[in-house]
Parts: structure tokens; sequence; C-alpha cells
């Protein structure tokens, strides 16, 4: 009988989340995913995974909250009965001058975007055993902010950069690789591939265009193959060369 891996992805409605949701389901696994705010979205990419042939399970689970974080990784678990793959993708973008920064919007991009990819690992490491795969989400920006107003969000995931290597220490012995992945700009609801600001990140970038979910997938489905097991605590940057 084939050996069909069992994923849950964090944040997988919509966006980069979703695109992992239907690779990671095009490769064979079962794949739960998380939502918080979108439906719609989320049962749109239940439909298309299942007219694909493969399974998804949409879980409702705030981010923000840890315990709702926990129960979903629980879910998934008792669904599949383990897990073997775990991205955690679920992230906000707060853009704010350093002088205002509202410290409400601190606090949670805190919450959403390091505290529940550290409770989702610590939570579903649990369920994992040898040949385990941990893939977070970070950002380019961890090492290159580039514009005003992204100190918080470059903090969140320059955190999440370090966490990594700190988790790697902990995971390796168990034969469990946890990676980080940063994307650059990526035509998403969060950095629209059309208008001016597109405009101005395709300028900047040597490839000028955005980058494709289904590209930032595609690193992650290597992360989480057999081939990926000496990669670990590595962050790979993919932007189009926007660092270069």
């Amino acid at each position: 009988m084939q050996n069909i891996k069992a994923a849950l992805v964090t944040g997988g409605s919509r966006g980069i989340g979703a695109a992992i949701v239907k690779r990671l389901a095009q490769d064979g696994a079962h794949v739960a995913f998380t939502y918080s705010a979108s439906p719609d979205q989320a049962a749109e990419v239940v439909a298309a995974v299942a007219a694909a042939g493969g399974r998804a399970l949409a879980i409702r689970s705030d981010a923000a909250d840890a315990a709702q974080v926990r129960s979903a990784v629980a879910q998934a678990a008792e669904a599949f009965g383990r897990l073997d793959i775990l991205v955690t993708n679920a992230g906000i973008l707060g853009v704010e001058p350093v002088d205002t920064f509202p410290m409400d919007l601190f606090d949670r991009m805190l919450a959403v975007n390091v505290r529940s990819a550290f409770v989702a690992i610590q939570e579903a490491q649990r369920f994992m055993g040898e040949g385990g795969r941990i893939v977070t989400i970070g950002s380019m920006v961890a090492e290159r902010a580039g514009h005003p107003g992204s100190s918080v969000y470059a903090l969140t995931k320059a955190a999440i950069a370090g966490m990594v290597r700190g988790m790697a220490a902990d995971l390796g012995a168990r034969g469990i690789t946890i990676n980080n992945v940063q994307p650059g700009p990526t035509a998403t609801d969060m950095t629209p591939g059309t208008g001016p600001m597109a405009d101005m990140l395709r300028n900047l970038l040597p490839v000028k265009r955005l980058g494709q979910p289904e590209e930032i997938a595609g690193m992650v489905a290597y992360l989480v193959s057999p081939e990926a097991g000496y990669v670990m605590g590595a962050s790979l940057t993919i932007d189009g060369g926007m660092r270069a």
C-alpha cells in the first residue's frame, strides 16, 4: 500500500497557503489546513483538491489564539492518525511608521506571525516520527526590509528564521527536519499583482515580475520530500533576485 503522508498547513485558504495545500495534495498527501475569516475560500480549496482526486480538511482556527492552534493540530492528527508534514504559513502584515505603530497591532502580529508558528510546531512534533518535515513561511524582509513602516513585520520574520535555527538542534536527533522559506514579493491578497505597489516592486526585481504562489509551493514541496533530508535549519530565499 502506498504510504500517504499526512500534512497540516496553517493559513491555507488563500494565496501562498492555498497553493501549498494544493501542491501537497497533488503530490499525494492528505492535507488539513486552517483558516480564520475566509470560509468560502476555504471551501473552494477543499473542492479544488477533491476535484483533482485528493483529500483536504478545512479547520477554522484563529492563529492569534494559542489554544485554537493546538486544537487545530490535534484535529488534523486525529483525522489522519498522525502528522508527517507541518507548514506554518499563517501571518498578517501591518505597515506603520515606528513613531505611530499601535501596540495592539504589534501584539497581534507577534501572536500570529511568531507565537502561532511556535505553538503549532510544539504541538505537531508530538505526532511526528522519523522523517517528519516542518517548514515555516518567513519572508525576505528578515534580511532586507527595504521600505519605511516594515520594522515590526521584519522583526517577526527575523524571529522565525532564528527560531528555525534553534529548533534544528532540538529536532534533528529525532529525524525531523525544520526549514524556513523566505518569499520575496509574491502576487497574493497581501501583495496584489497589479497597481502602483506592484509596478514599484517589479522595478526592484531583476526578473521584472512578482513571484507566483505556486513557485513558493514548489520550494516547500522539495523541503518536505525525502530528497531534502539533509537540509536542516536553513532559511531559503525565493525572491526573484531582490537581494542580489
